[in-house]
């Protein structure tokens, strides 16, 4: 188990049951690098790979 795995079960048991969207997502991403910029790399590369995911022309994904 990787140490960030406590952190994104956490998540599921806490907040699993909501629906959001991705709007909302992307508010609280913003929210997140804005208070902690160190992190704005991490975000926007999990963000673009969120974005492409189902992409069967994007490589990178």
């Amino acid at each position: 188990m990787y140490f960030t795995d406590r952190g994104i079960e956490e998540l599921v048991e806490r907040r699993g049951d909501e629906q959001v969207t991705l709007e909302w997502l992307g508010e609280r991403l913003r929210d997140f690098v804005d208070l902690n910029p160190d992190f704005e790399t991490p975000i926007e590369r999990f963000a673009t790979w969120l974005a492409r995911l189902d992409d069967p022309d994007d490589e990178d994904a």
